[in-house]
């Protein structure tokens, strides 16, 4: 039985409308060229060197300064495709920004890197369309599994070289985790899609969609139909609490929270008044937020550790909390707290680190907190079982890979969040490029 405190339509349509528009403004043109001009155009760029996906930035942000917007955004989406969501959600300020040289002269105040490349790649998409022409077609065939950013990136750069793609993903729609498990207040006014029309207008692309590995066909499968397949699978197993009264209604995980708040109209979404929300992570910060910003009164993010652990950015602690979000550190979950069979709360232990430096937990002093909704975000997982019976290396939870991003199964890559490395969007995006710089070769030296 639900609690009757959660439900949908806390806020008004225009509410709504407000609290999940753009975060981050965009820069207008005159502020871009006064943000440009502060460049440095580095030689030996840090910035570059920080970038996933090795965008020349310096090269970029002077063709801003001089009015080239064309050759800005060219020099960013040849490096990445995806750089208009990149530029929006990838953590800049510890990688490019964090680099910049700025930050020995004016601390805290490098140049804007993730604004100007948005700027640019904005221009691109308003003005100029797809700046890349598909080569002659090669009569070649590749099976791309999955179409999150790896995907994508993947797809377009085959398509580039002259293969026929099909792309393949469970959702009804294109686009992963940008488009199902980022907050939309940062991928606004459905960029996420616009983005994907931008790179499908190169042609030879084709979508799939509800089609999921493991159901509805196999890798072997493929594998006999195509002349290559590139997994992009990403992580789509959630860790458990492995509480009791985890099935109780009310609690779920962040991650399906967030897919709903991104695949249905946010009037209809319900939302507790008190939220709790467990994790450290982005998904934990964005979950909060916006369930916060659903018209939850009292939302709190509980992580076990330290701040300074937190795979969530300090900016994103401090979006959260400048949100209204109430942090809590050092408190591990150990029961879900309900009154005949309603969710009333969770109890946390207090924790802390002992003389060895190692975090422990005390059962007896105990952290209270009300809720009528929890939402788990302890991390995501990669789920094998559609690729069990194939032959592809599966170690510590990760698709095994060589330096081309082959698999154990001849013909087959991967890359993305399901192979070994960093769980970024930008990293996803350079994997799922030089993947398909690597099966290019491939088709190439056997024809």
């Amino acid at each position: 039985m639900p609690s009757p405190d959660i439900a949908s339509g806390r806020l008004t349509e225009l509410e709504l409308s407000h609290n999940f528009s753009d975060a981050h403004p965009p820069l207008t043109h005159e502020q871009a060229l006064v943000e440009a001009e502060r460049c440095f155009y580095c030689y030996d760029a840090p910035c570059i060197e920080a970038c996933p996906t090795s965008i020349d930035i310096p090269r970029f942000i002077r063709a801003i300064a001089t009015g080239n917007m064309q050759g800005s955004a060219r020099t960013i989406l040849d490096s990445n495709i995806l750089g208009g969501s990149c530029a929006r959600v990838c953590p800049t300020e510890i990688l490019c920004e964090q680099k910049c040289v700025h930050n020995t002269l004016e601390e805290g105040r490098p140049v804007r890197i993730g604004q100007l490349q948005r700027h640019a790649t904005d221009w691109q998409m308003e003005h100029g369309g797809q700046p890349f022409q598909r080569a002659p077609g090669t009569g070649r065939r590749v099976a791309v599994v999955g179409a999150g950013p790896a995907g994508l990136a993947c797809a377009h750069r085959l398509a580039m070289h002259g293969h026929e793609i099909v792309l393949y993903d469970r959702h009804a729609k294109a686009g992963g985790l940008n488009e199902y498990g980022v907050a939309a207040y940062k991928l606004s006014d459905d960029f996420a899609q616009k983005e994907i029309d931008f790179l499908l207008a190169i042609g030879g692309i084709s979508v799939v969609g509800g089609k999921t590995l493991g159901v509805d066909f196999t890798v072997g499968e493929l594998k006999s139909e195509y002349d290559a397949v590139f997994l992009s699978i990403g992580l789509t197993g959630v860790r458990q609490l492995e509480l009791a009264g985890e099935e109780l209604a009310g609690v779920q995980d962040a991650v399906a929270f967030i897919e709903t708040l991104r695949s249905t109209p946010k009037t209809d979404v319900p939302v507790g008044r008190r939220v709790v929300v467990i994790g450290g992570g982005n998904t934990a910060v964005d979950a909060a937020v916006q369930a916060r910003r659903l018209g939850a009164d009292e939302v709190t993010l509980v992580y076990r550790r330290g701040a300074e652990n937190m795979s969530a950015t300090t900016v994103e602690r401090e979006w959260a909390q400048t949100n209204g979000v109430t942090v809590k550190l050092w408190a591990s979950p150990v029961a879900i707290v309900q009154q005949d069979g309603v969710l009333v709360g969770m109890d946390f232990a207090r924790g802390s680190l002992n003389a060895s430096g190692k975090p422990v937990y005390d059962t007896e002093d105990r952290l209270f907190v009300p809720a009528d909704m929890v939402l788990k975000a302890v991390g995501q997982t990669f789920c094998h079982d559609p690729i069990s019976k194939e032959d592809i290396a599966i170690e510590n939870g990760r698709i095994m890979v060589d330096a081309e991003h082959r698999t154990s199964m001849t013909g087959v890559y991967a890359g993305g969040d399901c192979t070994p490395g960093e769980d970024l969007t930008v990293a996803a995006v350079r994997d799922g490029r030089d993947a398909a710089e690597a099966i290019n070769a491939a088709l190439s030296n056997a024809a």
